[in-house]
């Protein structure tokens, strides 16, 4: 397919393990980390700029083309990723809670967001997170009836 486009479609990704259990210790969190990475990287139209996350959850920073469907790339990341993990370590070790949350930002915040996914065990220890960055679901305004 020919690139006839320009694009600065820069994003951040979070999604958690199921239950939100501490299911990334280390030694998963290093495999899992670096799945994500080699499927971004091996993804034409992606572009990774950095991983982080805690026990919990995952966090990516990204740039993608225009002919990316999130849903779809999110759902084979989460898919590929638990699947190879349980694959390699002959048990189900990692599952993925549904879901998932996507922050837009301006180039001008990708050194701010890289520097905010790099730091998740520090900004997770100090309580210095920012919400819109950490939801997955949209919390919905209460109705008046």
């Amino acid at each position: 397919m020919a690139r006839n486009y320009y694009a600065e479609i820069n994003l951040h990704l979070t999604w958690h393990t199921k239950g939100s259990l501490p299911l990334l210790e280390p030694k998963i969190e290093t495999i899992v980390h670096q799945f994500l990475r080699s499927k971004c990287i091996d993804t034409p139209g992606v572009f990774i700029h950095e991983i982080g996350g805690i026990e919990t959850h995952i966090h990516l920073c990204i740039s993608i083309a225009p002919t990316i469907l999130v849903s779809d790339f999110v759902g084979k990341l989460k898919g590929a990723s638990s699947h190879d993990i349980n694959q390699k370590l002959s048990q189900k070790s990692l599952e993925w809670q549904a879901g998932y949350g996507v922050v837009s930002f301006g180039t001008r915040d990708l050194d701010w967001v890289k520097t905010y996914v790099r730091n998740q065990r520090n900004r997770h220890a100090r309580g210095k997170i920012e919400d819109r960055l950490e939801r997955i679901v949209t919390i919905e305004p209460a109705t008046n009836s």
